[in-house]
């Protein structure tokens, strides 16, 4: 009986791991430094823990820089009204959100102007929610 306990008890312990290793957004990103992308779509990544949408987005010079934008995982974006074809390879799209630490071109993506004018949240309820996406500010 004992060994059984400690057996239960160690993949207890075991199966919060991952939860306890997922980062917040305040780890990452700095939500005082708001970013508005508007370039094109050039991939898609549908995957757990976090998609992600990759961009070439011209800065106010007519400059292209490639950009990667974090999002919920597809379970969240499907929740927000997201399918996996909102959104394809070649479509233009503005992106609102939040630069990395890190100083890349990285960015969490709180809000996606999609090209047919619809407006989808697309971070994770731990991030401050839908009244978190920056409104106009911050250009890339």
């Amino acid at each position: 009986m004992k060994r059984f306990t400690f057996r239960a008890a160690g993949l207890l312990l075991a199966g919060g791991f991952p939860v306890a290793a997922h980062h917040s957004v305040n780890a990452e990103f700095n939500l005082q430094a708001p970013v508005t992308l508007k370039g094109v779509v050039t991939k898609l990544d549908w995957m757990n823990p976090h998609s992600w949408i990759y961009v070439d987005a011209k800065d106010d010079n007519g400059n292209v820089t490639k950009w990667q934008c974090e999002t919920g995982a597809p379970v969240e974006l499907v929740r927000r009204g997201w399918r996996k074809d909102s959104l394809k390879e070649g479509q233009e799209v503005t992106i609102t959100g939040f630069r990395a630490k890190d100083g890349t071109n990285t960015c969490t993506a709180r809000g996606v102007l999609l090209p047919n004018g619809t407006q989808v949240f697309s971070g994770s309820s731990t991030d401050g929610g839908p009244q978190a996406v920056p409104q106009g500010g911050g250009k890339q």
